[in-house]
């Protein structure tokens, strides 16, 4: 009993290291990384397989709609306009606390994190929008 529980662990360790090796070589040889000139500016899940993603390549903004079946270029946008949308969304914050003359009641939130991260499960937007929609569905109306 003991000895199966030995060659487990070193079949994991095992397993680890070579998962660990691909990694790394996979990061030395520039594989699954983006070059930098396509970048996921914006998200939107319509329904269970539809999305809506705003996509900056280069300097070219494009709104595709993708499905399991297909992706479809929807409009091609002006690069201001996105930026513009996407300040007005996130606006400044303004100085409060002390140097304001009043104090805060609930500390600002941090921004969501822009690039990588964006759309995927460690993205905060992604948590909060989910949980708002299970807010949405859970509320019991009379």
């Amino acid at each position: 009993m003991t000895w199966m529980i030995i060659r487990l662990f070193l079949s994991l360790a095992l397993i680890g290291g070579v998962l660990w090796f691909a990694a790394r070589l996979a990061k030395k040889k520039g594989l699954g990384q983006g070059n930098g000139v396509i970048q996921v500016v914006a998200r939107q899940r319509l329904g269970r397989a539809s999305t809506v993603n705003v996509v900056r390549v280069a300097d070219v903004v494009l709104v595709i709609g993708a499905t399991e079946e297909q992706v479809t270029l929807l409009a091609e946008v002006d690069g201001e306009a996105v930026d513009a949308a996407l300040a007005e969304r996130s606006p400044a914050r303004k100085p409060t606390g002390e140097a304001a003359g009043e104090i805060p009641a609930v500390p600002a939130a941090r921004p969501a994190p822009d690039g990588v991260l964006a759309g995927s499960v460690l993205d905060r937007n992604s948590w909060g929008t989910l949980v708002d929609e299970l807010r949405e569905r859970t509320v019991r109306r009379s």
